[in-house]
């Protein structure tokens, strides 16, 4: 009983630990490149899981079918996702959120995203380059509302 104790003990200990590593971390980051807000950052997380959701699926299958973790998401799915994420949250009103943030390109998001791998916050693939977040879509047209008109057939 005495060794379980220990070792919930020192379970728990390292989580903190670890926990409090990972925010030191986020507020480094946040201190040595100020172009972005923590927003920018929890909205890039909020993206991922949003492409996992809904864009490819949230786990990976092997050849026998079995699921081996969350699917892989491009750096061109990201930012896919980051825009239909963006307009189902702020509609509208998405490009001054972002902008407000510190985001203004999809380059951005490369950053962002390539900062959390830094801090150890994302992983990448060994297919994955900061290049893949370059010139996906043009911010002033992405996040426009598409009307779509339609005619009546008058009888």
């Amino acid at each position: 009983m005495r060794s379980l104790l220990y070792r919930l003990h020192h379970l728990r200990r390292k989580y903190k630990e670890k926990m409090t590593s990972s925010l030191q971390a986020m507020r480094d980051l946040l201190a040595e490149d100020q172009r972005y807000k923590l927003d920018a950052y929890q909205f890039i997380r909020e993206s991922l899981q949003y492409a996992h959701e809904h864009m490819i699926g949230e786990l990976a299958e092997d050849e026998s079918g079995e699921k081996t973790g969350p699917r892989h998401v491009t750096g061109q799915q990201l930012c896919e996702a980051c825009r239909l994420y963006g307009i189902e949250q702020y509609g509208y009103l998405t490009r001054m959120v972002l902008g407000n943030w510190g985001i203004k390109s999809t380059s951005d998001f490369g950053d962002l995203v390539y900062n959390l791998i830094r801090i150890e916050q994302m992983r990448k693939s060994e297919s994955d380059q900061r290049e893949d977040f370059n010139d996906v879509y043009d911010f002033e047209d992405a996040f426009e509302p598409e009307f779509e008109l339609t005619v009546k057939d008058e009888d």
